[in-house]
């Protein structure tokens, strides 16, 4: 998986770095099979609508093979605006994961009560 990490209105240094990479290994173990996956991440600040203090914003944007997830936070603080989008972009890929699961499993019901209707059961046949 390939990552980009943008930083806006804020220098970004190489702690900050090391904790985005530390903080999403989960993230990036779950599309570690897909060499083709890009995750872009933007951290920064925005202030320019706030009136008191500095907010922090994170993003993280999964493009993968037949996916698109988007995840985003806004917090006082940049790390703690990391851990939240962190706990959202793995409630995003998860939820993604089960209803792809529950896809499956309703076309396997599908042809399942096809079959059992085209073949006459074995206790009313001769």
């Amino acid at each position: 998986m390939n990552t980009n990490i943008k930083a806006t209105n804020i220098t970004i240094t190489p702690e900050v770095t090391s904790y985005v990479d530390k903080r999403l290994e989960a993230v990036i173990s779950l599309f570690k099979n897909d060499s083709t996956a890009q995750m872009d991440i933007e951290i920064g600040k925005t202030t320019a609508h706030h009136k008191n203090g500095d907010i922090f914003r994170a993003e993280v944007h999964i493009v993968a093979k037949d996916e698109d997830l988007y995840a985003s936070a806004e917090e006082e603080d940049l790390y703690k605006a990391i851990d939240v989008v962190r706990d959202e972009i793995l409630r995003v890929v998860r939820s993604s994961k089960s209803k792809k699961i529950s896809l499956v499993r309703r076309s396997g019901a599908m042809v399942k009560n096809m079959m059992k209707g085209l073949w006459p059961s074995k206790k009313g046949s001769v």
